[in-house]
């Protein structure tokens, strides 16, 4: 058994992260700002990440700390640049820095597969290993990721503070934030509202299951995972016009569908590979993305209070005779 600390464990990811290192047997608290965990069984400091001192001793005694609070809302960091350029790179030193001087055996970094904007275009699929050009990175909360995985290697080789950083594709499931895509669809569908969608609808993702990933936080405590970069990746291509329309399916067809001009910095969508996770860490998605979002929709309908309406209970009954 570990001592864990998850920074940002109340939120959506780091819920699940909780979940899946009490399920594997290892003592967590969680460190989160004014925001009470999920469950009773997990210690909780409220502490602001960039409050150094309180970071210090809040992960005194720590093995592994699994740092996930940040500003995580491109929209936030696209309005609030200054803040959220403070909060993620100098709250991840602060954590960094809280971890050489109470010798944590490892920092996991939750980043993300947006870095990939500024990987080479001419790759069929990303991994890794490519390099990034700078003027390509297209957002402040990319930039962010950017630098805070540099800090990571920073800190490791001059510090030798030992680093995992796993690359999140889009995450999605039940305890998703309401401002994220999926509830936000769902929500407005519900409402009888027209889902709006930026640009075209070809931006795609390969959504990745909140659970599978909170999974691989867990597989990434080996020591094969020590010092490395892993994209944690879903298999299935989706379309934001996809989801539109499973969405769609699931309320019904008098939802419509409506397009606005493309968000400034938008991530497009890259073809990732997550084939060194699943060769190094034996990880790898295992729920496809229509059961996820079935299990997605039942928790918002049961959280908002709507039954499912008799077309969707037909829809599900026919899928499960297949």
């Amino acid at each position: 058994m570990a001592k864990c600390i998850v920074t940002g464990g109340s939120g959506f990811i780091g819920s699940h992260v909780v979940d899946a290192l009490k399920d594997s047997g290892h003592d967590v608290t969680v460190l989160d700002h004014r925001v009470q965990p999920h469950r009773s069984d997990v210690g909780f400091e409220d502490v602001d990440l960039l409050d150094a001192p309180s970071m210090l001793a809040t992960t005194r005694g720590a093995d592994y700390v699994f740092h996930l609070a940040a500003v995580s809302n491109v929209n936030h960091a696209f309005k609030y640049p200054v803040y959220s350029t403070a909060l993620n790179v100098m709250g991840t030193t602060n954590v960094l820095e809280a971890a050489r001087q109470n010798g944590v055996k490892r920092v996991v970094l939750a980043s993300t597969v947006w870095v990939y904007n500024g990987a080479p275009a001419t790759l069929d699929a990303a991994d890794e290993s490519v390099p990034f050009h700078l003027n390509g990175a297209g957002h402040i909360y990319t930039s962010t990721k950017m630098a805070c995985e540099m800090l990571c290697h920073n800190y490791q080789t001059l510090y030798q503070v030992p680093f995992t950083v796993l690359r999140y594709g889009i995450p999605y499931g039940p305890r998703m934030r309401e401002e994220l895509l999926i509830p936000i669809f769902l929500r407005k569908a519900l409402n009888g509202e027209p889902l709006t969608i930026a640009g075209k609808g070809d931006q795609f993702r390969k959504f990745v299951y909140v659970r599978d990933l909170a999974d691989a936080h867990v597989l990434a405590m080996a020591e094969s995972g020590a010092n490395q970069i892993f994209n944690i990746e879903g298999n299935q291509t989706v379309t934001v016009l996809e989801v539109a329309e499973g969405i769609r399916s699931r309320v019904g067809d008098h939802v419509k569908i409506e397009f606005t001009p493309a968000r400034p910095g938008d991530f497009g969508g890259r073809e990732v590979s997550n084939a060194k996770a699943k060769a190094i860490l034996g990880w790898e998605p295992r729920s496809g993305f229509e059961g996820g979002l079935d299990r997605t929709v039942d928790w918002f309908r049961e959280k908002w209070g709507f039954a499912a309406r008799p077309a969707e209970q037909l829809r599900r009954a026919k899928i499960r005779t297949v």
